[in-house]
């Protein structure tokens, strides 16, 4: 699975459809906003390309010859460990498909020929949610960073403070003195740079901590 190049990353949209006149058409659109876009005639020239993670929006065309834009969705959900927003574009034929497609996570359909001022505000959504789910990850890479700067010690010592234990508490659990705890409370408050427990356990509340604070 590959993973999200976050620093890579650059705004851009990515047109997927066979047809020439709906990618220069929405290419044309996309440009009075001034937001970057790549279009790609087939799915497998956009896979091609191997990093579907680098955009901030797909708009992808549900029927195209060879790949179609379901078994695209279907594909980059397996492999990429993130997909950008996805919205599809159909004919009337194919709505209850596309309609099946956003219960399994795409962000959106549009029918063909789309309204442009619907699609412009339902891409603008994607990028605004792209942008929040980069920084997300942005943040929480931040936080593993600084766990993996603590000692095996310092990390145990971490799951008792997040466990809300008082220091003596904590030197009782794990057979050390109270003076120890406090060195190692300090040097956790500083690795993960915060100032209290309580913004210590609002910086941890989204990360698993099984791997990285073991029971003693």
């Amino acid at each position: 699975m590959n993973p999200v190049h976050v620093n890579q990353y650059k705004p851009q949209i990515a047109v997927i459809d066979d047809d020439v006149a709906v990618c220069d058409s929405l290419d044309l659109l996309f440009e009075t906003r001034n937001w970057p876009v790549k279009t790609f005639s087939s799915a497998e020239l956009f896979l091609e390309e191997g990093h579907p993670e680098n955009y901030s929006c797909l708009i992808v065309d549900v029927r195209m010859s060879g790949m179609s834009g379901l078994a695209l969705f279907a594909r980059l959900k397996e492999d990429f460990a993130y997909m950008p927003p996805l919205i599809f574009l159909t004919g009337h034929g194919d709505v209850p498909m596309a309609v099946n497609a956003v219960k399994e996570g795409a962000a959106d359909f549009l029918e063909k020929p789309c309204d442009h001022h619907k699609l412009l505000a339902k891409v603008e959504a994607c990028l605004a949610r792209d942008a929040e789910v980069r920084a997300s990850r942005t943040h929480q890479d931040s936080v593993l960073t600084r766990l993996e700067e603590l000692t095996p010690r310092e990390r145990q010592v971490l799951r008792e403070i997040l466990a809300g234990k008082l220091n003596k508490q904590v030197a009782d659990r794990l057979d050390i003195s109270i003076k120890t705890v406090e060195v190692h409370r300090a040097r956790i408050f500083t690795k993960m740079r915060v100032h209290s427990a309580m913004e210590l356990a609002a910086m941890l509340k989204d990360i698993p901590l099984e791997s990285w604070c073991p029971h003693p």
